[in-house]
């Protein structure tokens, strides 16, 4: 696939964009937050208030250009305004997760110079108790502070316009310049592939600070479509959606199970949903087009340091449901305007996944990006099969989780899995698997030798888990990302020498 019909916008930067979309109709949409009551709206013109606020607020507090401003912010209006303002005032704003610990909050900010931190009202307590410590002044930022000043777009792509930081499992969060070039092919490149345009309403059910809500929100403020937004997604928030008249969301499978066990998967205006972070099952797509049959699917592949690197588009969701399901194992083929490497190939064709692309952040002196992942090419679809530090070597036999977990994801009664090596004084390492079961009922969960004939009828001996664990949940770190270390310190000297034939 080609993707002949992309074309980058003219614009050479992201303010550029954004600048350009704030200066449209002042009374059109921008910014919708839902409520019990109904959706909230705020036009251009409001936002455009808010942003000049937020950058005379900036002023007032001597926040020098090019200074970095850490905030603790969630999905609010205000904090749209803030991530704009910081772009394009030059003073580029590095949101954290307010529900991040205070140990973990004080060793990120710590590496952040300046006397400022922004907080809302849920944050100001915090930000309080941190600011004492670290010497910094937390500043209330709200939808009421607006200005009236003319924002200005910047024209030098290596500047940064903001600030992320990659979750991480291990060791502190790693900061991600988002430069103003990048970021702006990054939302043509996602806006096309999302089909955005300025009569479209984004909602994510991310929280603020991670890729999944900032980056896609970058993506509507520079194509130009509005943003939907709810503080913390629950079944009780989705509800509440229908106000806001969505037309694309973007999220992650575990949402899309949630919302139809609670048969709350409703919509009569969204015509797309996107994922990511893990592939779909095919029966949790057909069970969704039961309900939604006219809506379309794409898999977004990628990572804060640059997305995406390959994307599943609606025609390959409509083969999967045709008949070839093996593609929603896969994540895509390579998006538009990107170049795919496969380093170091194996004698199975799997290596680390290396992207070259005009919306990757952090490269290579050659720009490549290097994502971590392992991963194979099979007639032009990238399957990913894990991370290149949870690789487990049984006996000098390569095993990857990932692969694994999907196999065991298919058994009727495995809601999720999670596989994991520990050590093995004969083989060095061995396998096992972590289970959540469909059914919360203990009567009702998988025989294990049921499972081990399943996974072996699928998977090489060696493969196959020699121990295994029901689990109510995974340990998981503030965005959400399984903690596979914590869980093989967990199994420790439990799991027995592995016999099985490779």
């Amino acid at each position: 696939m080609t993707f002949v019909d992309y074309r980058p916008s003219e614009f050479a930067t992201w303010t550029q964009q954004v600048v350009h979309h704030l200066e449209r109709p002042s009374d059109e949409v921008a910014l919708l937050e839902t409520t019990p009551a109904g959706a909230v709206t705020w036009t251009r013109g409001d936002l455009r208030a808010m942003v000049t606020g937020v950058a005379d607020l900036l002023d007032e507090h001597g926040v020098p250009h090019g200074a970095t401003v850490p905030a603790l912010l969630s999905n609010h209006p205000a904090s749209v305004a803030a991530l704009v303002a910081g772009a394009v005032t030059d003073r580029p704003l590095a949101p954290f997760a307010p529900r991040m610990t205070e140990a973990e909050l004080l060793q990120v900010l710590r590496r952040i110079p300046g006397d400022i931190l922004l907080v809302e009202d849920e944050s100001s307590r915090l930000g309080e108790i941190l600011g004492a410590q670290l010497g910094k002044r937390a500043v209330l930022v709200d939808a009421a502070r607006t200005g009236d000043g003319d924002l200005q777009a910047h024209d030098d792509p290596e500047r940064t316009a903001f600030v992320m930081h990659t979750s991480g499992t291990t060791g502190a969060p790693k900061r991600v310049d988002v430069r103003d070039g990048p970021v702006a092919r990054r939302a043509d490149v996602n806006g096309y592939l999302l089909g955005l345009s300025p009569h479209d309403r984004l909602v994510t059910t991310s929280l603020f600070h991670h890729v999944g809500a900032m980056g896609n929100f970058a993506v509507a403020l520079g194509s130009g479509a509005a943003i939907v937004m709810f503080p913390q997604f629950s079944v009780e928030a989705w509800r509440q959606l229908e106000s806001a008249e969505p037309t694309v969301c973007v999220t992650i499978p575990t949402v899309f199970e949630m919302l139809l066990a609670s048969n709350a998967l409703s919509s009569k205006t969204l015509r797309l949903l996107a994922y990511g972070a893990s592939p779909i099952h095919p029966d949790t797509m057909r069970r969704i087009q039961e309900v939604l049959p006219d809506v379309d699917f794409v898999n977004l592949f990628g990572q804060t340091e640059g997305s995406p690197v390959s994307v599943l588009t609606p025609a390959d969701h409509r083969r999967a449901l045709e008949g070839r399901t093996q593609l929603l194992r896969s994540v895509g083929q390579v998006a538009p305007g990107a170049e795919l490497r496969i380093d170091e190939p194996d004698d199975h064709g799997v290596g680390e996944v290396w992207m070259r692309a005009p919306h990757s952040f952090v490269t290579d002196e050659h720009g490549w990006q290097h994502t971590g992942d392992l991963g194979r090419l099979e007639d032009g679809y990238l399957y990913l099969v894990g991370r290149r530090g949870d690789k487990i070597i049984r006996g000098g036999e390569n095993v990857y989780p990932l692969e694994v977990e999907q196999v065991l994801e298919q058994h009727p009664g495995v809601r999720q899995a999670t596989v994991v090596g520990v050590p093995d004084r004969r083989l060095g390492e061995t396998v096992m698997a972590y289970l959540i079961p469909e059914s919360d009922s203990p009567l009702e969960q998988p025989d294990v030798e049921e499972l081990r004939r399943f996974a072996r009828e699928r998977l090489v001996g060696f493969k196959v888990p020699v121990a295994w664990e029901f689990v109510d949940e995974f340990p998981r770190n503030v965005n959400g990302k399984v903690l596979r270390q914590v869980l093989a310190a967990r199994a420790g000297d439990q799991v027995p020498s592995d016999g099985q034939p490779g």
